[in-house]
């Protein structure tokens, strides 16, 4: 379980800005560590390996890294848009955070500075002939890094902001997330009974005076609280979930002093948007985007739509026969529990809608409802069947050829077959 300070640092890490400002302060260092290390370089030396070829060669970066940052700065930034306008905007942050891009735009901004301190450095005079050889060793590997990143970055720049490429990702991103569900169920806390809100005896609300989504929530935090206290907790709000100040957070059985309440809702964090990190129905929410847009009239993209069935499907598959974690971490904290008709609603309800009259989409997802009845972990199975249902009763208003419709339904009886 990351706590708040460790998730905290860990966005601060996913920004575009910081990578490539870590990585620019380290090549600004290197000439100055050139001026460090000459002293332990062997006289005579520089000359024989042609180190004062290095002037040249950093003024030839110069020039060139700043138009290829440019140019890789505005190739990203027009697949965003790319991405916004034909997969979803709630992908392109994933698409932001990306590790690829973020290095190479770090890398030849990096080489850039290093360049350019190079070159002062230099003309300054400071390192000497022996400062100068340790400055063209770092040249050398400044170019290799070049070298390497132009590759990766030519092979990268042709998929970044594609359908399939964004989807992938969007995969990733609910994958990590059920990860961390499976590993750690609940957050580490006791479900509650299903159908419950709260647990019986927790009657004192807890609100925060603020308004947006539930982005985080220190589970550990919260149990350390909690034993401090002698009590336990009932979240009322579980990642995902939008809040204002009069949807309580969480339910206590004794109500505490104002300033004791102050330390608990600093396990709650709060954002404008939803976050991937510990939500996996966003995901699925995500992916549902991306096929309705695909389903729309002015896209007409059925095989977008199947392609998110068949991602949605597996990653349902991996929750349903997942082991599930005998005794929780945190007794003393009281988490609804996650569920398969939840799931399933975010990601199947609507494309069971805008796909309604495509028999092809259809077809497929009585497939899958299929697929996730007959797992043997059982907890998609009422929920498949009830999904099945209502895709067919969409499908028979929608589908006017009836040959269509009956292989739906032929489908459709291998759900409950």
């Amino acid at each position: 379980m990351v706590s708040r300070w460790s998730w905290l640092i860990s966005l601060l890490g996913r920004k575009l800005w910081f990578r490539a400002a870590l990585i620019s302060l380290l090549a600004i260092l290197a000439p100055l560590v050139a001026i460090l290390a000459a002293p332990i370089i062997p006289p005579g030396l520089a000359d024989k390996l042609g180190a004062d070829s290095v002037a040249q060669i950093l003024n030839i970066l110069a020039s060139s890294m700043l138009a290829v940052t440019t140019f890789s700065l505005t190739t990203m930034v027009s697949a965003y848009a790319a991405a916004t306008t034909s997969v979803t905007p709630r992908a392109t942050k994933l698409m932001i955070e990306d590790t690829t891009s973020q290095n190479v735009l770090a890398a030849f901004l990096g080489s850039f500075l290093f360049s350019l301190a190079g070159i002062i450095t230099l003309a300054m005079n400071l390192q000497g002939e022996r400062g100068r050889l340790v400055l063209f060793v770092f040249t050398l590997i400044v170019v290799l890094i070049i070298v390497v990143t132009l590759v990766r970055w030519i092979d990268y720049v042709v998929r970044l902001g594609r359908v399939n490429e964004t989807t992938e990702k969007v995969e990733l991103a609910i994958e990590d997330a059920l990860r961390a569900w499976l590993e750690r169920p609940n957050l580490g806390g006791t479900p509650l009974v299903a159908g419950s809100a709260r647990r019986e005896g927790h009657i004192h609300p807890v609100h925060i005076p603020a308004v947006g989504y539930v982005r985080h929530i220190d589970a550990p935090a919260l149990a350390a609280w909690a034993r401090a206290k002698g009590t336990t907790i009932s979240l009322a709000a579980i990642p995902g979930t939008l809040v204002d100040p009069t949807r309580p957070v969480a339910y206590l059985e004794k109500q505490p002093e104002e300033e004791d309440l102050e330390a608990l809702r600093l396990a709650f964090s709060l954002g404008k948007e939803r976050s991937f990190d510990q939500d996996p129905r966003f995901g699925f929410s995500v992916l549902a985007e991306i096929s309705s847009r695909a389903l729309s009239p002015g896209i007409n993209d059925p095989g977008t739509a199947i392609d998110v069935i068949s991602r949605a499907t597996r990653l349902l598959i991996h929750w349903d026969v997942a082991e599930e974690r005998a005794k929780p971490e945190l007794p003393c904290i009281y988490v609804p529990a996650l569920t398969a008709e939840e799931l399933l609603d975010d990601v199947f309800t609507p494309i069971a809608r805008d796909g309604a009259g495509l028999v092809e989409v259809q077809i497929r997802l009585q497939k899958a409802f299929a697929v996730l009845a007959r797992q043997g972990g059982g907890r998609c199975r009422e929920a498949a069947g009830q999904h099945s249902r209502m895709a067919l009763l969409r499908a028979e208003r929608a589908l006017g050829f009836e040959p269509d419709m009956e292989r739906v339904r032929k489908a459709a009886a291998e759900v409950t077959g």
